[in-house]
Formats: C-alpha cells, sequence, structure tokens
C-alpha cells in the first residue's frame, strides 16, 4: 500500500491511499486504425472524386468519420486503467481522460480478492465488461486482477498491477472502518 500521508492533519494522520495502474500498449494499433478511418473520411470529403452525387458522398464521409471516432474512443479509453483507493472508496478510471469512470463506495464492498489470471477471454473482450454469471470488470490487459465483492451479491473487476497489496490495502481499510462487534446484552443487568 503506498502511504502518500506525509503530514498529519487536525484529525491527525490522513488515511493511507493506494493507487495502481495496468496499461496496454497492443490497443495502439486499433486506434491506428480508427485514426486512418477518419483520414480516409477527411480525404474523402476534400478530394471529392465521386461522381454520381453529394449523398454518397456525404454517407461515405460521415460514415468513415463516425467509425473512426468510434474506433478511436473505444480503444484509446481502454490503453490504460488507474485504480485508486482510499478510506472512502474504490476509484476505476479508464484511458487519458477518465471515462468511463466507477467509484464504489466502501460500504458497499464486503470483500476484495485476488485474481492471478484475468483473461479478456473471460469477458468477452477488452474493456468494460458486463456478464450477468460474473458482474462487471475493466479489462485492459491480461494478468492479475483485483475482484471486489459487493454488498448486493455482485462483483466488480479490474485488472491492475500488484492486485495483491490492493486487495490487502482494501481489506485494512475495511478492517478499519467496520466497527467492533460487542455482545448482545441478554437484558438489564443487576436485578
Amino acid at each position: 500500500m503506498r502511504d502518500h500521508s506525509t503530514k498529519p492533519g487536525p484529525e491527525g494522520p490522513a488515511p493511507p491511499v493506494w493507487t495502481g495502474r495496468a496499461t496496454n500498449r497492443m490497443q495502439w494499433l486499433p486506434a491506428v486504425g480508427g485514426f486512418a478511418c477518419m483520414a480516409l473520411g477527411i480525404l474523402l470529403a476534400v478530394e471529392s472524386p465521386w461522381t454520381s452525387g453529394i449523398a454518397p458522398l456525404l454517407m461515405a464521409v460521415i460514415g468513415c468519420v463516425a467509425a473512426g471516432l468510434l474506433v478511436l474512443f473505444g480503444t484509446l479509453a481502454f490503453v490504460h486503467v488507474a485504480v485508486r483507493v482510499d478510506d472512502r472508496a474504490c476509484e476505476v478510471r479508464c484511458g487519458h481522460i477518465g471515462v468511463p469512470r466507477r467509484r464504489i463506495p466502501l460500504s458497499h464492498v464486503v470483500g476484495a480478492d485476488f485474481a492471478p489470471s484475468v483473461t479478456p477471454r473471460q469477458w468477452g473482450g477488452w474493456g468494460y465488461r458486463w456478464r450477468p454469471e460474473k458482474g462487471t470488470a475493466v479489462v485492459v490487459r491480461r494478468g492479475e486482477g483485483l475482484v471486489l465483492r459487493l454488498g448486493d451479491g455482485r462483483s466488480f473487476t479490474v485488472t491492475v498491477d500488484d492486485a495483491e497489496s490492493a486487495v490487502h490495502a482494501i481489506r485494512t481499510l475495511l478492517h478499519r472502518t467496520t466497527p467492533p462487534s460487542s455482545p448482545a446484552s441478554a437484558g438489564p443487568t443487576g436485578v
């Protein structure tokens, strides 16, 4: 767990914060394809080699640009993932602009587990995934991952480097925030 608390505040030292990342450089290849598709649309609009009318040209230009933007966003959003765990929540941000983003309050987490091998094949590909029998996942690469067990019975999985230390940090924070259970009183005492 990375402790970023250097100065104690008025309430005492700040709680520890764990941060982690995972990167998939192979996602840049489809991004280049998306850029090429956008460039083709722009080239069609500028050069205008079609003589069959404006409607087919517009459809081709809009189709190429839209497909290129879709591919670009879909790939660049999942080039990397950043995970941040503090005493309030686990936050997952994807891509360079942090979208899609998921914030899970620790009050909704009942446990955390280490997954030694998460693969895109298990989840149906890269990206933000949902499978009814498994839950939700953010998969940017194959490898170790963090699995959060949520209070509603669902799970959330994210591939992140050093997932074991994330699990340890979350378990520590869950133990800290859980009030100790007191024995149930059987009734008034001293009667």
